[in-house]
């Protein structure tokens, strides 16, 4: 399974915000989309990140007041990046390493799309649930009088 498998079910909507963006904006943009991050792009480039997990320790370092405060400050400028090629053991190797919870798509310097761990989680479920059904209905349709070879001891 690639990225690509992903973000054809995710859809393509995109949340973004300028680093030079006020932190207080870019948080109620979050808060009003529901959404754990916004890639920050700057003339058309990513140049970082910024998730709940910055917003946290920003607030947490200004004591709440995050009034003047810009993008900038508080987003990851080195954000974990994939391609929509990437293999899906490669991304939750590559998420569990860097503790990444969300992760740009990118198609050289252009902006794909962004997949959570939530989105990854979701997809191994998915093909789990879908493999497990393959093989019950394999067995369900096994042809009568033929008993299926004892597994090989090891």
């Amino acid at each position: 399974m690639k990225v690509s498998d992903i973000l054809r079910i995710k859809g393509g909507t995109l949340y973004t915000t300028s680093p030079d963006e006020s932190l207080f904006n870019a948080l109620k943009l979050m808060a009003d989309r529901d959404i754990g991050s916004l890639v920050v792009m700057e003339h058309g480039e990513l140049v970082g990140m910024l998730t709940v997990r910055e917003l946290t320790q920003v607030l947490v370092k200004m004591g709440g007041n995050v009034s003047t405060t810009m993008v900038r400050t508080a987003m990851d400028d080195a954000p974990l990046t994939c391609t929509s090629e990437t293999d899906m053991d490669e991304v939750r190797r590559m998420m569990l390493d860097r503790h990444a919870r969300y992760m740009p798509v990118m198609n050289k310097k252009m902006l794909m799309g962004v997949i959570s761990f939530h989105d990854v989680a979701r997809a191994v479920v998915d093909s789990q649930n879908f493999e497990n059904q393959m093989l019950k209905a394999y067995i369900h349709d096994w042809p009568e009088g033929q008993e299926p070879a004892d597994p090989p001891i090891l």
